[in-house]
């Protein structure tokens, strides 16, 4: 019997492609070229699975001309490159890679805290420049990180292993705001005490975004949530582009309304806002914060889990719209 054709969409670990090869008749794109989307609808015809890494659009057009499609596999925990609903209606499950990254993640949120709070950027750039040449008393002066307040918006479980690193490792305040109050427990175990948004944003001295990207996350910090942040306040995203108004950052950068930034992602990624490039008070990084090697592969490894368990036996281990799908199948 010949096996199940799916798509590998962009490069990824050998191992991961010769561990799918075992189940599947692979077209893996290990050269990495971007597919647009009149190519992935050309490389997907035939194919029951895909395997993607967050940069190939799912949307109804894709679904449309693809019929054969029975799953699509993120290698991400974010899955905005995902139109659920239109998966859903078409019958075709959408998975992502949740759990596996939240620890490195919460490692790389920190250290870009600490790289914006300690101008490291700055200084580096300056030493390259050749322009150190004395000491001087305020030079690349930062904010401290230890005994300061840190408020986190999205407290899912990278906002608490940050909270948790600040808390017991910097012995920081540390307050949040999310859609829903933690129960008590988690609350003591991340030394974290509830606030309204408005009080966060006036109050920390660290702002650190982890919430899901989505319409109604669109932009939680622009230009008037800046306004209410301290002068000396730094702001931090790990969570998406589009959670921040990076036009109206820039400006707020550029006249010192906030301190510094931290940025890993950004609206409209790979592009950057070019405002962005010319500002010194920021610490830009290329959508890292999960890139460990064995992170990664941990990342890859379970997308491949849930091709091989939906395809071979109707079990996918982290479904995002197998009720919708149930659903569907009981109304036919």
């Amino acid at each position: 019997m010949p096996k199940p054709k799916i798509l590998v969409a962009r490069a990824i670990f050998p191992e991961v492609i010769a561990r799918l090869e075992k189940h599947f008749e692979v077209d893996s794109n290990q050269a990495d070229k971007l597919l647009g989307k009149p190519e992935l609808i050309a490389r997907l015809q035939g194919k029951v699975g895909v395997f993607t890494t967050g940069s190939e659009r799912i949307d109804a057009d894709v679904l449309a001309a693809c019929p054969d499609l029975k799953i699509c596999a993120n290698m991400a925990v974010g899955y905005n490159n995902f139109d659920v609903a239109a998966m859903s209606a078409a019958g075709v499950l959408a998975t992502n890679a949740p759990d596996v990254l939240t620890e490195t993640t919460a490692d790389f949120g920190f250290a870009l805290l600490m790289a914006t709070a300690r101008r490291v950027t700055e200084s580096e750039h300056y030493l390259r420049a050749g322009q150190w040449t004395k000491w001087s008393f305020d030079m690349f002066a930062g904010s401290d990180i230890h005994g300061s307040t840190l408020g986190i918006i999205g407290m899912g479980r990278i906002g608490q292993g940050i909270a948790k690193r600040g808390a017991h490792g910097f012995g920081m305040n540390v307050i949040y705001h999310n859609r829903s109050k933690l129960d008590a427990s988690l609350e003591a175990a991340c030394k974290a005490r509830y606030v309204g948004k408005e009080e966060l944003l006036r109050t920390a001295d660290h702002v650190v975004l982890v919430v899901p990207y989505s319409a109604a996350s669109h932009h939680t910090i622009g230009a008037a949530e800046l306004a209410l942040m301290k002068p000396t306040a730094n702001l931090i995203n790990i969570a998406r582009g589009g959670i921040v108004d990076d036009a109206a950052l820039a400006v707020a950068l550029r006249e010192r309304r906030i301190a510094a930034a931290g940025l890993d992602v950004f609206e409209g990624e790979p592009k950057v806002h070019p405002d962005l490039l010319t500002v010194p008070n920021v610490v830009l990084t290329p959508h890292i914060a999960s890139a460990t090697v064995p992170t990664r592969l941990a990342m890859a490894n379970l997308a491949s889990d849930n091709l091989i368990g939906y395809l071979e036996q109707n079990k996918p281990v982290t479904p995002l719209n197998a009720a919708e799908l149930a659903a569907k199948n009981l109304a036919k």
